[in-house]
């Protein structure tokens, strides 16, 4: 029994969906707990928590005394036999040794390695929200490729009402074989973009694991769509906000506290250090048993070469510090302005394709459609314009997703740590 052209096209088109996977979507994803976990389980977080908890080690060592000198040792007279206890001079020595920096420069060695541990603090709560925006920048792009795919299937689906009308007036003689063969076609050109994106959705959610820091598993699942809010906040007012809450300007400012300490210490190494030493000397026989103390300093007195330099180092050092601030704040004020600029855009444009485009293209493909089954216009206008109000509805959601993305990227640089869920600082 021989099956119709189209009982046979219908059957291909089957088999192709079946083939290229287009199986059930996994269960609904959300950002919240992405990003949750993200705080807790990244390879990245947990690794500067640990060059933090290293960091912090080192405080006491800095603030610590050297470690003591002990000395001991045999004193003889001649070389021909022991002369312990028949010689004055034989004895047994023992001496012990601790050296003390000058005044304040234990508590300066202390203060420099505290300002490098808040400064990474800071910089681990910049990582924090950097990897919160990440989370959702991936979140979003993942959205938009089932979004696509969703429009695709729409049209897809408009494609094979297309398709039964040309093969209903191919049959009946009002339509060539070539606009049957032109409907399929772009059918199946959706289904290969179809296919497409859903390979694309296996990279972002390997790139998401990866955000996360979980290892390979089931689908991770299709992201809610995200809720249209309105951004209320003025360019200006953000970079205020940014200026006070940005953690990568407290670690700015840190390491200024830190390089000025630096100097502070440089300037101190002009005064000396000193030890104390105690001897003991053990004599046997008639000879009384003797013990000496001492102190030792050291002289700078190579301060031209040394010290001094040093001084003009640690300067240099601030004011590079104080320059890196100030190139900070310049970075944060404009990658703000950039955001404004691409949310505001992008708010502009979706209110385009809304009220104006995607209406109006909706009204010329019903029109076409209509006019095509009446003879009175070609196929080719039909798809034509279900192409044009495809490309605006898929430029809707891009807009939608760079609108959120620019303000996943505003809040990463305005926020402060304890806005971010499951960022409080412990």
């Amino acid at each position: 029994m021989w099956m119709s052209a189209k009982t046979i096209h219908t059957f291909i088109f089957a088999m192709a969906v079946f083939l290229l996977g287009t199986s059930v979507f996994a269960q609904e994803l959300k950002l919240s707990d992405l990003t949750e976990e993200a705080l807790k389980n990244s390879p990245e977080i947990q690794a500067s928590l640990s060059k933090i908890e290293a960091a912090r080690y080192r405080v006491p060592q800095a603030r610590s005394l050297p470690d003591p000198m002990f000395t001991f040792g045999y004193q003889n007279e001649g070389f021909d036999r022991y002369t312990y206890g028949e010689e004055q001079g034989s004895q047994w020595m023992f001496s012990a040794s601790q050296q003390f920096l000058f005044p304040g420069k234990r508590s300066l060695k202390g203060e420099m390695v505290q300002r490098d541990v808040e400064s990474m603090e800071a910089m681990h709560e910049l990582l924090k929200l950097k990897t919160v925006a990440r989370v959702k920048e991936l979140y979003y792009d993942l959205f938009l490729a089932y979004k696509n795919i969703d429009l695709f299937k729409d049209k897809r689906n408009f494609f094979l009402r297309i398709e039964d009308l040309t093969l209903a007036r191919y049959a009946a003689g009002r339509a060539i074989q070539q606009e049957v063969l032109m409907a399929q076609t772009e059918k199946y050109m959706l289904l290969e973009k179809e296919e497409m994106f859903k390979q694309k959705i296996q990279s972002l959610e390997a790139m998401l694991r990866a955000a996360i820091g979980r290892e390979n598993g089931p689908p991770l699942g299709r992201p809610s769509e995200p809720v249209y809010k309105p951004f209320y906040p003025d360019a200006g007012e953000a970079v205020k906000t940014a200026l006070s809450n940005s953690p990568e300007i407290k670690a700015r400012n840190k390491i200024i506290e830190a390089a000025d300490t630096k100097l502070r210490m440089a300037q101190k190494e002009y005064y000396p250090d000193f030890s104390i030493n105690a001897s003991y000397f053990n004599r046997s026989g008639d000879f009384k048993d003797m013990w000496s103390a001492t102190a030792t300093i050291n002289i700078p007195l190579y301060f031209k070469t040394k010290q001094e330099p040093a001084v003009r180092e640690a300067k240099a050092s601030l004011a590079q510090a104080k320059q890196e601030l100030d190139a900070v704040k310049l970075m944060i004020s404009a990658a703000i302005q950039d955001n404004f600029s691409m949310l505001r855009s992008s708010e502009k444009l979706m209110h385009l394709y809304t009220n104006g485009l995607i209406p109006k293209n909706t009204q010329d493909v019903d029109m076409a459609l209509t006019e095509y089954t009446n003879g009175r216009t070609d196929l080719i206008v039909v798809i034509s314009r279900l192409k044009t109000l495809l490309d605006y509805e898929i430029l809707y959601w891009n807009q939608f997703v760079e609108r959120e993305k620019a303000i996943a990227r505003l809040q990463a640089i305005t926020e402060s740590l304890a806005s971010v869920p499951g960022g409080e600082k412990k």
